[in-house]
């Protein structure tokens, strides 16, 4: 039986390939459970006659029941419980051998098929004490701790399925003629237009063309709030949709969804190599090694320098193998992985790479992109500046905004956003490189740059604007009548996470860097103001890559945060590549890791959860190996002297706790942010 996330990336087709990786996984330790249940609760029922006719158990309770011919029953009762019962640890050790690996199952075998044996052998002439009622209780626990394993790791792994459950069966397709009819979601295809209805699943990804509603997108993306969605805005199959109906254009649907390709990259991260796995493989390699040994070393020590019977040597012997199975230790990275990985995928960052996820945890410099990463890449009034007694600042704002609500300029859309209130306009212009003019309160307003005031011999003396000009800031002025009366300043906003989101890593030890292509002076006004550690102006995106490198260069483990486009040299060249806002777009190939959210906290995240997912690791490591190493002395019987001696069955009770403690502590894992 092998616990470890299977690789089905060998199938022939995506197709296979995304229904075997994800539904075979999931359906083999479903009927893993099953099976292992269906056989503890029957060898449990059979052993109850075992015990009345186990000889101890009669002398033990002062029980005279006996008939001809009970050893025989008990011999076949036993049978039954051993190739039954045992069939899955027999089965393993088979298949352990034919891959020349020893591990568990080798152990439990062994341990097994000894008491059978050597039992079988007393009832059919041996000198001896029978070992049946041992042999029983042990598969019976053993049974019983595979049992409740297998549901650890399902839940552990149960992100892929109830991620897989989001998406509606059905949708409302919208006909040629306007009427609407229930198909099932395969026969929808792109250009196709749906109806979604409040309170339902939207059942594609796609466009909004008509309609406005708030979209839950909480199980997708990790955004908590309700998302406003208009037309022309992007919606993901599987969000929940609020109180509005809406047409929706299909884009992508099946493998080619957003959620399919979430599913793809979960399944990926879960079955990629770990280095501690790795560590974790050699550990139950040798730990099977030696358990075998202090094994044989333990028959041969209780037959050879004791007077103890076989019977005792083989007890010991037997209770060695059963409490030295490294399960804990197989299952102590792979369900902390499969954790960790969903955990990530329901906070809204999606692990690529395993491997350079896990190193991220080392990370002590993390490298920003400005514009779109720590800005919002859009325009923002930061000043507002009345060169007028008739006119205060909101007035001047409103002004400019009440013309500008008529320009698609980016500036013009910074203002128009800033504004609370928008006056009626007339005779609107554009004037081409210069700005826009219209007729505002029968006044002619004039929203325009620099250059037009020096055309027109407008000198501006202002102490503001000065400064202003020294952070690089843009800045417009506002003419009424051709008289100046205000001028604004915008420039791309800070978003508000990305101040918390640096003092944060800078109190985790880690140097925020941010690298950009505007001038010194907006760099260093927005490193200033989030708290940046060093930056790096008027860097094209061909040399961001050559930077990181020289970053690197002075022994700093580096993680690069950018849009994943023009970013790409660089998120290839970092230790550890993060593409940020990567929206409906997964499949970023440079990044190792995708947050969807352009929301730089979601950066201390995956370095948090890369910390605490190796811290972990190594906590079950550690209790798996450092369990072993109390526990196999004691089985072997150095405490005998002080009449504490461990039963093969209490042997299997401790190792089967010890597996349920490194499940339960991989389910304590979470996220920091």
């Amino acid at each position: 039986m092998d616990h470890k996330i299977h690789n089905q990336h060998n199938h022939s087709s995506e197709k296979d390939m995304e229904k075997m990786s994800h539904k075979g996984y999931q359906n083999h330790h479903a009927h893993m459970v099953v099976d292992f249940r269906k056989r503890f609760f029957v060898c449990l029922l059979i052993t109850l006659p075992v015990l009345a006719l186990s000889p101890m158990i009669k002398n033990f309770l002062g029980w005279e029941f006996s008939f001809a011919g009970d050893l025989y029953v008990l011999f076949i009762l036993s049978s039954v419980i051993y190739f039954y019962g045992g069939w899955p640890f027999l089965k393993g050790f088979w298949d352990e051998a034919k891959k020349k690996s020893p591990g568990m199952m080798t152990l439990i075998a062994v341990a097994i098929t000894t008491a059978y044996a050597y039992s079988s052998a007393v009832v059919f002439g041996l000198t001896g004490k029978l070992f049946f009622w041992e042999l029983v209780t042990l598969i019976d626990i053993m049974l019983l701790g595979h049992w409740i394993e297998m549901r650890s790791i399902m839940a552990a792994s149960r992100a892929l399925e109830e991620l897989a459950k989001l998406m509606p069966f059905t949708a409302h397709k919208v006909r040629r003629d306007g009427s609407f009819e229930e198909v099932a979601i395969e026969e929808l295809k792109a250009g196709h237009k749906v109806l979604v209805k409040p309170g339902e699943k939207v059942p594609v990804d796609g466009e909004v063309i008509k309609g406005e509603t708030s979209i839950n997108e909480a199980m997708l993306t990790g955004e908590s709030n309700p998302v406003f969605k208009k037309a022309g805005d992007k919606v993901i199959g599987a969000s929940v949709n609020g109180e509005g109906s809406i047409i929706v254009l299909v884009e992508k649907t099946g493998k080619d969804s957003y959620l399919s390709q979430v599913i793809g990259l979960v399944q990926q991260a879960q079955e990629s190599k770990s280095k501690t796995q790795d560590l974790a493989n050699k550990a139950a390699l040798w730990l099977t090694i030696g358990a075998l040994t202090a094994g044989i070393s333990t028959l041969f020590f209780w037959l050879l320098f004791t007077e103890k019977e076989l019977y005792f040597a083989i007890e010991r012997t037997v209770t060695v193998m059963v409490i030295a199975c490294p399960h804990a230790l197989g299952l102590a990275v792979p369900l902390v992985v499969a954790v960790s990985t969903s955990l990530a995928a329901s906070n809204g960052f999606l692990i690529r790479n395993r491997l350079a996820f896990e190193s991220a945890r080392k990370v002590n410099a993390v490298v920003f992109d400005k514009t779109g990463t720590l800005t919002k890449g859009e325009f923002g009034v930061t000043d507002i500046i009345s060169f007028s007694e008739n006119a205060d600042k909101n007035e001047v704002l409103t002004l400019a905004a009440s013309v500008d609500s008529h320009s698609s300029h980016p500036i013009a859309k910074g203002i128009v956003a800033s504004a609370k209130e928008i006056y009626d306009v007339t005779n609107f212009k554009s004037i081409p490189g210069k700005g826009s003019q219209g007729i505002v309160k029968d006044k002619k307003i004039i929203i325009t740059s620099p250059g037009y005031l020096r055309e027109q011999n407008i000198k501006v003396e202002n102490k503001k604007i000065e400064e202003i000009k020294k952070q690089g800031k843009t800045i417009v002025y506002v003419l009424a009548d051709n008289k100046l009366i205000g001028a604004i300043a915008l420039a791309d906003i800070v978003r508000p996470e990305s101040k918390k989101a640096v003092a944060m890593l800078k109190g985790m030890g880690i140097k925020s860097i941010m690298l950009t292509g505007d001038n010194s002076q907006v760099a260093e006004q927005v490193a200033r103001e989030i708290g940046i550690d060093e930056f790096v102006a008027e860097v094209l995106p061909q040399d961001k890559s050559a930077r990181i490198k020289e970053i690197q260069s002075r022994n700093l483990i580096v993680a690069m945060t950018g849009d994943g486009v023009n970013d790409a040299p660089a998120l290839a060249q970092a230790d550890v590549g993060i593409a940020v806002g990567a929206g409906t777009d997964v499949a970023i190939e440079t990044a190792d890791v995708i947050l969807i959210k352009s929301n730089p906290l979601d950066v201390v995240g995956v370095v948090s959860l890369a910390k605490s997912t190796y811290r972990k690791m190594i906590q079950n490591l550690i209790w798996a190996t450092g369990y072993n190493i109390i526990a196999i002395p004691v089985a072997a019987g150095v405490l005998y002297h002080w009449n504490i001696l461990l039963s093969p069955a209490l042997g299997a009770l401790f190792m089967s706790l010890s597996t349920v403690i490194v499940a339960v502590n991989a389910k304590f894992l979470k996220v920091e942010k």
